[in-house]
């Protein structure tokens, strides 16, 4: 009996003295695990991709050990609101979202997304991006698809045509539907349309997320627009880059907001995102009437050869000016004009003084649908107000999207948010302005981005949960991506991992692509 005593003593103090292994060890860092809760000290131990163990891990050992040196240790970032399916085939590294704290990208939004999703995913799957991609299919390119551009409502055989392809893009892995509704042909479709749409996507468990059909002077509409669809379709909704434009609507970002507070209070699982910015960015054509485009671009241009139809455009667009209470177009800045590079990071005031024209709004938008008809731009528009930006981040159900793709370094003057919308809210909004709590901002970023798009194994540090982690100093982060010098990478991030590949290394991407397709609920095999 003593003699098995002393075995089972010795055996005790044997397997006391054993050590785990794993393959990545992180160390030492201030662990904020995405809940909201506050961080504590502890490791993360990761093992074929997956997190396996998080607290104090005195007995583990790996051949790759990450001092994290009190840095804070988080779940990779979400992002909830990108247009990364045709730029990741150029740049399938995606250094401006890596760099930036991003490890999954939610993209096909504003109603626009590759048609055939299965050939999508599969070829992400091929490509090895160095990030996860989920997508949401887009309306407007489904429209497109059954209606081309024509500006009418759809025959109930174009409804069903249109609600059959939403379904087969829910079983290839849609998280869900997304609209444009300022967009083409979005912007030419009816409330019901889109509910029959989005029931389609509900079917399969999906999620409605919407570029609503107006920001700036009718968003009380436009969002309550939103709503209803979420109610008539019984379908989670997310609003998408939630802001109020134009100077005549600043400060009314109380009364848009509480559209969604009241919704959630009568039990509606509506959500929004946000980029931090007071400026926007999309095409020089919506600042023409949506009935300038119907029918595509011959169309177009034969309106803006009619005289008569040439003035009743620049008649409408000179009235929506006024409405936003702006003087001229200076707010309105080109990001990319491939008819003239020269122009990009100019104003269209500026543009309109370099082709000898007066500088008054009249010339502007004769200057606005000339640069249209050549093929249009991609623009920056200077029109929120820095109050309303705060006010709507505080809110608790509002996630991060940078509603970027993945832009060429170097080419044209794409909006900074490309580059640095996670460490501009680090940064400046948490650590500098106090105007959320770092806990709170993380979860924001990770676990509720991650519940929404139903990523079931993602968006917080647990056992069991991808290995998608996030190592950065909080006291240093930043962003320099700037309007003027849009081209920087944020700083501050030393470690990334995508599915527990280390794809930042002290502060540089190692080239690893370890990213993969995420599906939605529906998705068959």
């Amino acid at each position: 009996m003593r003699k098995l005593f002393t075995v089972f003593i010795l055996f005790a103090c044997l397997t006391g003295n054993a050590q785990t292994a794993c393959d990545i060890l992180i160390k030492n860092g201030r662990i904020i695990d995405g809940t909201g809760n506050s961080w504590f000290y502890g490791d993360v131990a990761v093992t074929a991709g997956k997190i396996t163990a998080v607290g104090k891990l005195t007995d583990y050992t790996a051949p790759k050990i990450i001092d994290a040196n009190k840095m804070i240790v988080a779940p990779g970032f979400i992002d909830v609101h990108g247009h990364v399916e045709r730029d990741i085939f150029e740049w399938p590294t995606a250094d401006n979202y890596i760099y930036d704290g991003v490890t999954t990208v939610i993209t096909g939004n504003c109603g626009g997304s590759a048609l055939n999703l299965k050939n999508f995913f599969r070829r992400i799957d091929s490509l090895h991006p160095s990030i996860n991609i989920a997508s949401l299919v887009g309306h407007n390119t489904v429209r497109e698809k059954v209606m081309h551009r024509d500006n009418r409502l759809a025959t109930t055989t174009e409804q069903q045509q249109m609600e059959s392809l939403v379904e087969e893009a829910m079983k290839d892995g849609a998280v869900g539907l997304s609209t444009g509704l300022i967009y083409i042909p979005g912007t030419f479709a009816n409330t019901e349309e889109v509910v029959g749409l989005a029931k389609a996507a509900a079917r399969y468990n999906g999620v409605y997320a919407s570029h609503i059909r107006n920001e700036e002077s009718k968003a009380v509409d436009a969002i309550n627009e939103a709503i209803n669809i979420g109610k008539a379709a019984n379908i989670p909704v997310e609003i998408s880059h939630f802001k109020i434009g134009g100077k005549a609507n600043w400060g009314t970002s109380n009364i848009t907001l509480g559209l969604v507070q009241q919704a959630r209070l009568e039990g509606w699982d509506v959500t929004i995102d946000q980029y931090p910015y007071t400026a926007s960015s999309t095409n020089l054509g919506v600042r023409l009437p949506d009935w300038a485009f119907a029918g595509g671009n011959d169309s177009l241009k034969m309106r803006l050869h009619d005289a008569a139809l040439r003035a009743k455009i620049k008649q409408q667009m000179l009235a929506q000016l006024r409405k936003y209470k702006f003087k001229n177009y200076s707010y309105c800045v080109v990001a990319s004009y491939g008819a003239d590079s020269s122009y990009n990071g100019k104003s269209i005031t500026e543009i309109n003084k370099l082709m000898g024209r007066k500088s008054k709004a009249p010339f502007e938008a004769e200057t606005i649908m000339d640069m249209v008809e050549k093929g249009g731009a991609q623009m920056v528009y200077h029109s929120m107000n820095e109050d309303d930006v705060k006010y709507i981040m505080r809110y608790p159900f509002c996630m991060t999207g940078a509603d970027a793709g993945v832009p060429v370094p170097g080419k044209g003057m794409p909006h900074p948010r490309g580059y640095g919308t996670n460490a501009r809210v680090l940064g400046k909004y948490v650590r500098e302005e106090k105007v959320i709590t770092l806990e709170e901002v993380i979860r924001r970023m990770t676990s509720l981005a991650a519940q929404k798009f139903q990523l079931k194994d993602r968006g917080l540090l647990k056992e069991g949960m991808a290995a998608d982690i996030v190592v950065f100093d909080d006291k240093t982060v930043s962003d320099h991506a700037t309007f003027e010098q849009p081209h920087q990478y944020s700083t501050g991030f030393y470690y990334v991992l995508v599915n527990g590949q280390v794809v930042v290394d002290k502060e540089k991407h190692t080239g690893v692509r370890s990213g993969v397709a995420l599906f939605g609920p529906a998705y068959r095999k």
